[in-house]
């Protein structure tokens, strides 16, 4: 259930019976030819999808991330790593106050790892709270379930191309991108990086587009896989 969709009494009268919430954390940054949102359009999905079932509020996903490695493509938004770490510190805060004791934090987006640090600190400062950080989309049964599709996958590629993070008109690529040169892609600035990724427009390896058959049966795996989370192992 969206956060939205409920009033203040209801959250309140809700934490009483259970503790659970779910907070989705994304990234608006390029992804080729998909949304810039694709991101915080697939955190914020699996875990509405993953959370019907049980009635478990989310909280609208927070958009903007560490995304420093495509300041120079045209849409990318990133937020210093010191104001990230106020902003993860301040919503743990927040629904804490609001006396959620268990959060799942669902991530979309690698590149905000260090909330993973800072979810440990916070910890330390809280107890009584448990909190689990999901990269969705690299959990085990999810990256099984892509890599039995097409080992051929990375940032960009077929795997983030879900009819939700589509745009209407925007035909894709059929020649799949070789591999990026990752190495080179670590040591230069975000000018440089847009440079090496060149004519994949940012895919950096693999098919732009598979069938919605394989998208959807990835999907559903990790809908699946994040219900578990908020089912099982607390503490």
């Amino acid at each position: 259930m969206h956060i939205n969709a409920m009033n203040w009494l209801q959250v309140e009268e809700r934490v009483k019976q259970d503790d659970r919430c779910i907070l989705p954390i994304g990234s608006v940054e390029q992804h080729a030819r998909l949304s810039l949102g694709t991101d915080m359009i697939l955190a914020e999905k699996v875990a509405l999808d993953a959370a019907e079932p049980l009635g478990v509020p989310v909280f609208p996903v927070l958009p903007y991330g560490l995304a420093s490695s495509f300041a120079d493509f045209p849409g990318t938004v990133s937020l210093s790593l010191r104001t990230y770490i106020s902003v993860i510190e301040d919503l743990l805060d927040s629904v804490y106050h609001s006396g959620f004791r268990r959060i799942l934090i669902v991530n979309g987006h690698g590149g905000n790892a260090p909330a993973g640090t800072v979810v440990s600190e916070w910890l330390n400062r809280n107890r009584d709270a448990s909190v689990k950080m999901h990269d969705w989309w690299r959990a085990p049964k999810t990256m099984g379930k892509v890599l039995e599709i097409d080992e051929r996958a990375s940032h960009a590629s077929w795997m983030e191309n879900f009819p939700w993070t589509r745009l209407p008109g925007v035909e894709q690529p059929e020649t799949p991108q070789e591999r990026v040169d990752f190495g080179a892609m670590a040591r230069v600035d975000a000018g440089r990086k847009r440079t090496i990724l060149g004519a994949s427009e940012g895919n950096y390896h693999g098919l732009y587009e598979r069938p919605d058959a394989d998208m959807l049966a990835i999907w559903d795996v990790a809908v699946k896989e994040t219900r578990a989370e908020l089912e099982s192992d607390w503490h």
